[in-house]
């Protein structure tokens, strides 16, 4: 997804909010608020949400404009429908520990606010620090239940091509943070990609693991070796340009933390306050030179407009047809709450209609 440089009309904004909410209230309304989180996670089913509000499904910005538009059609409706929505780009991010907070607080919700701050934090850690992509998180957006159950979209921008990849998790199936823990990848596979949560990663986690029982300056002394060695020789260890020796002076105050702290596993290793990707790739590449075990280097990318878009691709939005979308859901919503779901049942038959016509056509695609 590329970086567009401009904005979203405020008219366009608008009403983006009020149909996001209105689509957010139906699938509640239908399948309750677990199963807002699944869809979130599920990387299609949100890019095709951002077309049929009418965003450019090939913009980095859909990402954060959708996720502003959700944030805000659901303000002061959330213990209603049970999902709440923290977080989101740039500084707006780093509220979202106070944010999951406050929800549990204002709304007397279980007190799973630790639980949830943590799985903040680790998700963010992990596509930041144990995935080192050439992609900078500047977007985490939270969503969770009262049950404590939560999903996590977050976008990364490579500032050199001006590219956007998009990264989705899911609490449900997710046995821990280090091995293989996103619902989905998204973006343009990229070479040479140092990935510490690979299932393949698992002996280099090992390792680093071992790695922090050691003396800071026996492995400091060890990234001094390496960083003297000429570039042809780097290149056996899989270092690309993105990916230096690290500075062992400046990791040393963190590799005294982890020595003192003794970690049981990667995962206390990631989630310990200042480490980060310079010292997650010096415990990878000790670990590889002087153990000869390997982390992997494989990049853990996986993977029609109602409206029309913004830009006027495929064409221009209709405001007209997007009022009334708008209101035909709103109004369904409100006879469903009042006890005439007529409707909202006519909305599910011309859905389960739609997907038989698809099934139809593929049939006579495939013969």
């Amino acid at each position: 997804m590329p970086l567009h440089g401009h904005h979203c009309p405020r008219w366009l904004f608008d009403r983006m909010v009020r149909l996001s909410a209105a689509i957010v209230e139906a699938v509640v309304e239908e399948f309750g608020p677990r199963e807002v989180l699944r869809r979130m996670a599920d990387p299609f089913w949100f890019q095709a949400m951002g077309c049929v509000v009418g965003f450019d499904w090939h913009s980095s910005g859909l990402t954060t404009v959708l996720c502003g538009a959700l944030k805000q059609g659901t303000k002061g409706r959330q213990r209603e429908l049970g999902v709440f929505f923290a977080g989101g780009k740039a500084m707006t991010s780093r509220k979202t520990p106070l944010e999951i907070e406050t929800y549990t607080e204002r709304y007397g919700l279980p007190d799973h606010v630790a639980a949830l701050q943590y799985a903040s934090r680790m998700c963010a850690k992990v596509d930041s620090a144990a995935v080192q992509d050439g992609y900078q998180i500047y977007h985490h957006f939270f969503i969770f239940t009262g049950d404590g159950n939560w999903a996590v979209v977050q976008q990364g921008m490579n500032g050199e091509n001006g590219w956007a990849r998009r990264y989705h998790w899911l609490s449900d199936n997710l046995h821990n943070y280090v091995e293989e823990p996103h619902a989905a990848v998204c973006g343009a596979r990229g070479p040479q990609v140092l990935n510490m949560v690979a299932r393949e990663s698992s002996g280099a986690r090992d390792v680093s693991v071992y790695l922090t029982g050691e003396r800071p300056e026996k492995i400091t002394g060890h990234l001094k070796k390496l960083a003297a060695l000429p570039r042809e020789k780097l290149a056996t260890l899989h270092l690309p340009a993105g990916h230096p020796v690290p500075q062992a002076g400046r990791i040393e105050k963190t590799l005294r933390r982890l020595y003192d702290l003794a970690p049981g596993d990667y995962e206390q290793i990631l989630a310990t306050g200042g480490v980060g990707p310079a010292t997650v790739r010096a415990l990878a590449l000790v670990g590889e030179v002087v153990y000869g075990v390997q982390a992997s280097y494989k990049d853990p990318v996986r993977y029609s407009f109602a409206h029309g878009g913004k830009d006027g691709h495929p064409y221009p939005v209709d405001r007209k047809n997007y009022d009334h979308s708008i209101t035909v859901l709103e109004t369904a919503l409100r006879r469903a709450r009042a006890g005439d779901r007529e409707k909202m049942d006519a909305l599910c038959r011309l859905a389960s209609l739609q997907k038989g016509h698809r099934h139809i056509a593929e049939v006579y695609e495939h013969r």
